[in-house]
């Protein structure tokens, strides 16, 4: 043998030259799934038996798996061909499976010996097949056998056994675990029948299902499951016999009679079954009729065993394939002539509403092809009778489509006319899932409603409707006898009492003031005179309650303990607090329909699937635990303070002169600027948490790195580039900037009404006036100072005066007030008092705040000291859209003629110009938005947006970074359609950090 063992450092194609014997040129080896293909070329074509000798040899002393990286999965079976160079098919190819190898080695050497000799004898050792081994249940030998379909999709499989434990106190059953893994992301209906059909055909036993999981080589969550239901074949059709199926009896009956060589066809006519006994093959017409006595030994018991429901007696004949008339004909009693609980036809129990009769007549309606159901499991049904509506769930290894479905069972379930049903919920959903893919409902008659419909459908999806509703134990009491008239009476007489009574309690108290008269009151006293006197009065009372006031405040901080006087504001760090891994309770068990046909329904006190109204119940009830970073101070006061000191004139735009203080102050605290910059739009403001992103680089090696989020609610690309280009100096700029954003702040064809705002500003003019440099006052040349500014300057002369009066009288009163010398320890101490009082309010609106019940709440949210405005709320359509209007895109101002070229793409030129020049790396994010807001005006300016950035992905210093898609139906991710909360800048900032193509800085 020509080969010598490798070491772990040694390629696959080096590994084979060595093994063979042949050139590194002539050998070529590719991965595909859990397959090796080894391809053998040279000047003339190998010897199959001797390269399979040599390349057998050395597998049989190699572990294949160590010359692979470990990502790759592990290698099943090798594929080796052989050709002559320049020929473009293989002459030759031999599968080796590597758990026989030892069988492919004597199997080649019988073939040299044969070759040696000119033999022609065949001889070898038996190769077992996969499936073969796969029917015996061996996890390793099952993920073989469906390698052999898989990995020529690049799918590579590994399968594992786990114990479940049924939630009905059941015994605890093994699950088969079959994990997928791929490069890309397949379709689900692409790999669920094939997968559910292989299975299925090893009829497998001890197992009840099996979950398919699928997963991008690389990510951490799966990207799909699906469940295969691995109820055998005989099971399923025995079922459908006991119902009266007359398919499936024939199918019990051939198989019982195949080996007397009979075959079976049946029908049913009232309430007798007919069964025909022919030859099985006959094609010359001279087989015998099959024999009456060993027929009827072999088709009693089976009638029996099965007990057909609705059957009360059965014909069997006995006949030639073609004749008219039988040779013989029996009769025979069934069980349902002697128990009255078997005579009920199935129709007749589902028009008394028994479900397992509907269960079983929905889904033969749905299977009408008995082998595909055996084959893939089929479309299973759940029911659950809720109230007065019938709620019905289908599952299958690829979901139902809902015009194939959903009209059959509405069709069905009508003509049924159960008592006490008035209307319909029909789901469907892929095997494995848990919430459904979509609904249809239908009523039979006319209800009363709690959620509001638009439409003759539901007017919410089953998973925002448990918010619409009350749960089942505060359901509101509803009074049919009250009209809407009767209601709208009553709270008119109600604000008309209100508004008499509070009118005339504010008259009485502005008349005791002595200030105010009555219109018709006669004035005989000299109104001069009079006002002097009321106001003379009123004067040395509120001289006397302001000295009264001094003093007991006085008292009072005589008493306490003085508070500590505080020079300077404390900005917390990005990287104190550590961030919170849940948020809210615990989340409550889920009933699904996870469970088998085979199953007993669970009893009537268990948790149900559905809530007290129509709809399935949705999964946020009670909210979601959702991860977050931790909330921080607020610094809204402090901005404003700040922003009002400031030596810089305003922008006309709040939040850019706040946001701009507080980031000067963390310039003038750390000395340097933050190592990331966040900055755009409110998307960025909300949709990316520096703590978090701290946090999360620090795992990944970048510890300590100061983050400062810049949004600006509006911002536009001519926004973002003027604040970087002119408002901050380059020493302010950091080394990366993220700024994330969006299309609509690239478009060119709308007004940029935030930008307009800012160049009509004081500060606007002073930023592009600036000089580069610092110099004295007595080196900067002299302007000439028109007259308006002159007479700024005497206005300014004025103020300077006012102000010296001013403090002139604020130290006299402040010789003799007894508080003036300890307002700051008063002020202190009302602050305190107000936020023990603000806490207390925080925690009743508590819960508003946390599911969204109440909008205006994101108005009172502040920014902390690192420039991020959290919100808690969570984006619900079926609230939002009440309070809200739904605008689509082509109503939407911000998508108005949209174009990226224009002003806003001018500005973006320079950002990155100006990045370029400055050495700083900007990544854009174009952030993520909902399903929601993602309609199909939209989605296409959306596509021109990617496309546009694409383009411009290849400047240097730039990445560009797409999750507009990633969360899109997360929507507790959500504030609203297309903003972020807290929660969904927490994912944001970790996948941002985990990014391996961001350049981050390392201290």
């Amino acid at each position: 043998m020509k080969t010598v063992l490798p070491d772990r450092q040694q390629s696959l194609v080096q590994w084979v030259s060595q093994a063979t014997g042949i050139n590194t040129f002539g050998v070529k080896v590719r991965l595909r799934g859990n397959d090796l293909h080894i391809l053998c070329e040279g000047t003339e074509c190998p010897q199959r038996w001797r390269t399979l000798s040599d390349l057998l040899q050395a597998l049989q002393q190699t572990d294949v798996d160590i010359l692979t990286s470990n990502e790759q999965p592990s290698i099943y079976q090798v594929f080796v061909y052989g050709r002559r160079k320049g020929e473009q098919r293989p002459k030759w190819c031999h599968r080796v499976y590597l758990n026989q190898i030892d069988k492919h080695l004597e199997q080649v050497q019988q073939a040299l010996l044969a070759d040696s000799e000119k033999s022609k004898q065949s001889g070898g050792a038996l190769i077992v097949s996969n499936e073969s081994l796969a029917r015996q249940g061996n996890p390793d030998a099952i993920a073989r056998y469906l390698s052999e379909t898989l990995s020529l999709l690049g799918v590579s499989v590994q399968v594992k056994i786990k114990l479940h434990k049924p939630k009905n106190s059941q015994p605890e059953e093994n699950r088969l675990w079959i994990f997928c893994q791929s490069s890309y992301s397949p379709d689900a209906s692409l790999l669920a029948e094939p997968i559910a059909q292989k299975l299925r055909y090893l009829k497998l036993s001890g197992y009840q299902d099996a979950v398919i999981v699928s997963q991008v080589s690389g990510e951490t969550a799966p990207d799909w499951l699906l469940r295969v239901d691995l109820t055998p074949p005989e099971v399923m059709l025995k079922e459908w016999a006991r119902w009266g199926d007359v398919q499936a009896i024939a199918r019990l009956l051939t198989e019982v009679l195949s080996e007397l060589k009979v075959a079976v066809q049946a029908s049913v006519k009232e309430s007798t079954i007919h069964i025909f006994c022919t030859p099985a093959f006959d094609p010359l017409g001279t087989a015998p009729i099959p024999d009456k006595v060993v027929c009827l030994e072999a088709i009693l018991p089976q009638l029996e065993a099965i007990a057909p429901q609705g059957i009360l007696a059965a014909t069997v004949y006995g006949q030639k394939a073609g004749d008219n008339q039988p040779t013989w004909i029996d009769w025979l009693a069934l069980p349902a002539a002697k128990h009255p609980a078997f005579a009920t036809s199935p129709l007749d129990l589902a028009n008394t509403g028994d479900q397992p009769a509907i269960i079983f007549l929905l889904e033969r309606l749905l299977n009408p092809d008995l082998d595909w159901r055996l084959l893939t499991g089929g479309i299973r049904v759940l029911l659950l009778n809720k109230n007065d509506l019938l709620h019905i769930m289908c599952d299958a290894p690829v979901c139902p489509g809902r015009e194939q479905v959903a009209n059959k069972i509405t069709q069905f379930i009508r003509q049924l006319k159960i008592p006490g049903i008035m209307g319909i919920r029909v789901y469907g959903r892929r095997a494995g899932n848990k919430e459904p893919f979509w609904h249809y409902g239908l009523d039979l008659e006319h209800r009363q409603r709690l959620v509001p419909e638009a439409t003759p459908e539901f007017a919410a999806t089953s998973k925002y409707v448990n918010d619409l509703v009350t749960s089942e134990t505060s359901e509101p009491i509803l009074r049919p006898d009250l009209t809407t008239e009767k209601v709208q009476s009553f709270v008119t007489e109600v604000a008309q009492d209100w508004t008499a009574t509070a009118s005339a309690t504010a008259k009485k108290i502005l008349l005791r003031s002595q200030l105010f008269t009555e219109s018709h009151q006669s004035a005989e006293v000299n109104p001069d005179v009079q006002g002097l006197k009321i106001a003379l009065v009123w004067g040395t009372l509120g001289l006397l309650l302001t000295l009264q006031t001094d003093w007991v405040l006085g008292q009072i901080i005589a008493h306490i303990t003085p508070l500590p006087k505080v020079a300077s504001v404390s900005l917390p760090s990005s990287s104190v607090h550590k961030a919170s891994l849940t948020s809210g309770k615990n989340q409550s068990q889920k009933t699904t329909f996870f469970t088998s046909t085979s199953q007993t329904k669970s009893p009537p006190n268990q948790s149900s699937v559905f809530n007290a109204s129509e709809f399935t119940q949705s999964d946020d009830t009670p909210p979601k635990n959702l991860a977050a970073a931790p909330l921080k101070e607020k610094a809204t006061a402090t901005a404003i303070l700040l922003a009002a000191r400031s030596q810089m004139p305003s922008f006309n735009v709040r939040q850019l002169d706040e946001q701009l203080a507080l980031y000067k102050q963390r310039l003038a605290r750390t000395g340097s600027p933050p190592d990331v910059l966040i900055i755009g739009s409110s998307r960025a403001l909300r949709g990316v948490d520096p703590a978090a992103l701290s946090k999360a680089l620090a795992t990944q090696g970048y510890p300590n790195l100061d983050v400062f989020n810049f949004g600006i609610n509006g911002a536009t690309a001519q926004v973002v580039d003027f604040v970087i280009r002119e408002v901050l100096e380059p020493s302010e700029l950091p080394k990366i900037i993220i700024w994330a954003d969006g299309a609509r702040a690239f478009n060119g064809g709308r007004e940029d009404i935030t930008f307009k705002s800012i160049a009509a500003s004081a500060g606007y003019k002073q930023a592009f006036q600036k000089t580069p440099t610092t110099a004295n006052s007595n080196d900067l040349p002299k302007i000439p100072v028109s007259s308006a500014e002159q007479k700024t300057n005497e206005e300014k002369q004025d103020i300077s005066t006012y102000e010296a009066v001013n403090q002139s009288l604020n130290q006299a009163l402040a010789s003799v007030s007894a508080s003036y010398k300890n307002r700051d320890q008063i002020k202190s101490l009302l602050q305190k008092q107000l936020l023990i009082f603000g806490r207390n309010q925080t925690v009743t609106s508590q819960t508003q705040l946390t599911d969204g019940t109440s909008d205006e709440s994101t108005s009172q949210q502040a920014v902390d000291f690192d420039g991020f405005l959290p919100l808690s709320i969570r984006f619900n359509p079926a609230r939002y859209y009440q309070k809200h209007s739904r605008v689509t895109g082509n109503y939407d101002n911000d998508y108005k003629s949209f174009q990226v070229e224009g002003e806003q793409d001018a500005a973006f030129q320079e950002v990155l110009q100006f990045a370029q020049s400055q050495k700083i790396s900007l990544v854009f994010v174009n952030m993520p938005l909902t399903e929601d807001y993602l309609d199909p005006v939209r989605r296409q300016y959306e596509q021109e947006f990617q496309q546009y950035m694409l383009h411009l992905a290849t400047n240097p210093n730039f990445i560009y970074r797409n999750l507009s898609q990633q969360w899109i139906k997360a929507n507790d991710y959500f504030s609203d359609p297309s903003h972020l909360n807290r929660f969904g800048a927490y994912e944001v900032s970790k996948k941002l950090a985990n990014d391996p193509m961001i350049p981050w800085p390392a201290k």
